[in-house]
């Protein structure tokens, strides 16, 4: 979905008939430099590791929002005790009583209610598990995005298609605008105003 609708154009400074493609390219370039598919709320699925000693794993994707009539943006999320890394053994007896009871490696559901989600940071700090064992995996599906697009978002979009339009090599006689060639002149077209508009929006751990 375009970030920018007709109705907004004359409030973020584009002309009203700025045509569909211009937005449609702009918006696609957003969720480039965002690396997400979209900036709405949708769910996504990590599989990530907690540091030793820790008991809180950082999701990739924010701010945390829950879809549609649900109270959180937790949909499910299962931990493990997988075999620690070199270095990772804090506690030999109780590595070694998982081990005679088969613990390592089963992933066992978590009650969402039990972890602490903190939406603006996407920190999720985590129970111990019945032996008293931390976790160092996890498998989280939650979901993240904003509810309603927001006038930091809406004014990159347009800033986007002003700096596309101001571009010769774009501004060329065309009725439609490749996403492709939006790609190409990415570092140029979304230039540092519009990084600082969407600093908060791109993945925490991709790239």
């Amino acid at each position: 979905m375009a970030y920018l609708q007709p109705a907004d154009y004359p409030n973020y400074g584009l002309p009203a008939g700025t045509t569909a493609d211009w937005i449609t390219a702009a918006t696609a370039l957003i969720n480039s430099y965002c690396r997400r598919p979209d900036l709405n709320v949708v769910q996504y699925t990590e599989r990530l590791r907690v540091t030793s000693g820790s008991q809180a794993v950082r999701l990739s994707y924010l701010p945390l929002a829950p879809l549609g009539d649900a109270t959180t943006p937790i949909v499910s999320i299962e931990g493990r005790y997988a075999k620690p890394r070199r270095g990772e053994m804090a506690n030999d007896a109780l590595f070694e009583m998982a081990w005679a009871f088969s613990l390592p490696g089963q992933w066992s559901a978590i009650d969402p209610a039990s972890v602490d989600c903190d939406a603006n940071t996407g920190e999720l700090t985590l129970p111990w598990n019945v032996l008293g064992l931390p976790y160092n995996e996890v498998m989280v599906t939650y979901t993240a995005g904003l509810s309603t697009i927001g006038d930091d978002v809406k004014t990159a979009c347009a800033q986007i298609v002003r700096n596309a339009q101001s571009t010769p090599a774009l501004n060329a006689s065309k009725t439609k605008i490749d996403t492709m060639q939006m790609q190409y002149f990415s570092s140029s077209l979304v230039d540092e105003t519009v990084q600082a508009w969407l600093r908060p929006y791109v993945a925490n751990r991709l790239g």
